[in-house]
């Protein structure tokens, strides 16, 4: 087999189809972020960045950098190894507790990234629960699915936020039977937000643990940014709460909350953070740093949500389709996987603005778009820019816009 001629023919389907993806070469400006250097070979310019998950700006905050500059300078780069042997360091500890506060369980333990801490956990506890049955959202993020799949067990998977779907699975399984019940709070696609309530009272009903990610809501949503669940007051009813310090917080990590027990039989047995180098102790205590200030800060949240909304309006003014949805992601539909790819190099060759297509296999076929991530640090005049660009754009592309008249 020629393997080469293999992968060329493969990635030229995906050329074909308008799904490759172009990596930028950004380089972020500290203290004026969400503008950035574009390198393209020997030509360089600047943007703004407007698909970022660095949702508030802390990736730049003078707490988390200053933090650190002192754990760097007091530890040195590298953990030393996993947490098992010899990367265990005081501010793993430190943060480690300033999570189990966030939300208010007994304890929590840190990973690499969202995206191990949702696979090790689910695979762990799917795997080494006898005779357990993990009960899936349709939308979950793939972290979770891979998770659920190295578990080998069972999975049944219910449409998305259908809590009628939900419970006419639990009802048919026998009630003694161990179930997980795996759900996100903030979807990251749509921007839909879960029926957390509704899913705690059937997990009570029919004897299920609760699973909740909430990787795109943590630092956002709830007075201390804990999230959806504490923002509804919920928190103390979900079993197992998952996050991330690579969003909101503006860093690198991913963790789990809950109890003593649970968190403890995590650390034992989960091999994704038995085998895995852990955090630097720098990150660890810039994450800690930024949960800290966001406890209690919520001037970043205000403005936040107001600059949301700012460009929701401008969007429905000119009648820009986007997905209407109670969270902070707004999905500008394009529906076209060429056409998407198009928008967004003119956007970045154009005007100066940097936004990812969102083409499958991320999405489904058809709903091909921009995901678009507003931030209290983007001004006034950056988000006119952003709407008068889609404006031209939309207009070159002869695509459908939403009638105006009825938002």
């Amino acid at each position: 087999m020629n393997y080469d001629a293999f992968f060329e023919s493969r990635l030229a389907q995906l050329r074909e189809d308008g799904n490759y993806r172009v990596f930028a070469d950004l380089a972020r400006h500290n203290g004026n972020f969400p503008s950035a250097t574009n390198r393209m070979g020997d030509q360089q310019r600047e943007v703004t960045i407007w698909c970022s998950n660095d949702y508030l700006g802390m990736g730049q905050h003078p707490v988390v950098l200053d933090a650190m500059h002192k754990a760097l300078d007091e530890s040195g780069a590298g953990a030393g190894g996993t947490r098992n042997i010899s990367g265990t360091t005081h501010n793993h500890v430190l943060l480690e507790r300033e999570l189990a506060d966030l939300h208010g369980k007994q304890d929590a333990l840190l990973f690499t990234s969202g995206y191990v801490s949702n696979w090790a956990t689910l695979s762990t506890l799917a795997s080494r629960i006898p005779d357990c049955i993990v009960l899936s959202d349709a939308l979950n993020h793939s972290s979770m699915i891979e998770g659920i799949r190295h578990a080998r067990a069972d999975c049944q998977v219910w449409r998305h936020n259908d809590v009628a779907h939900l419970e006419e699975l639990l009802a048919a399984l026998p009630l003694d039977r161990p179930k997980i019940i795996a759900f996100e709070s903030v979807y990251s696609m749509d921007g839909d937000i879960a029926p957390i309530a509704a899913i705690c009272d059937l997990a009570a009903r029919y004897n299920a643990m609760t699973y909740l990610d909430e990787v795109h809501a943590v630092g956002l949503y709830g007075p201390r940014g804990g999230g959806i669940a504490e923002r509804e007051g919920l928190m103390d009813r979900v079993d197992l709460i998952e996050g991330t310090l690579g969003k909101a917080f503006g860093v690198v990590g991913g963790y789990v909350t809950g109890s003593e027990a649970l968190c403890d039989f995590i650390r034992s047995f989960a091999s994704g953070f038995i085998f895995t180098t852990a955090l630097p102790p720098a990150v660890a205590a810039g994450a800690t740093a930024s949960i800290k200030y966001l406890k209690e800060s919520s001037s970043e949240r205000t403005a936040h949500q107001a600059r949301v909304a700012q460009v929701r309006a401008k969007l429905s003014a000119i009648g820009i389709p986007h997905v209407e949805n109670p969270s902070h992601i707004i999905p500008v539909m394009v529906g076209d996987p060429v056409k998407c790819k198009f928008i967004a190099d003119m956007l970045m060759d154009e005007f100066g603005i940097y936004i990812q297509p969102i083409n499958y296999p991320t999405v489904p076929k058809g709903t091909e778009r921009l995901r678009i991530t507003p931030s209290p640090v983007h001004s006034a005049q950056d988000v006119d820019h952003l709407v008068s660009a889609l404006e031209n754009l939309w207009t070159r592309c002869q695509l459908a816009r939403m009638p105006i008249a009825a938002q």
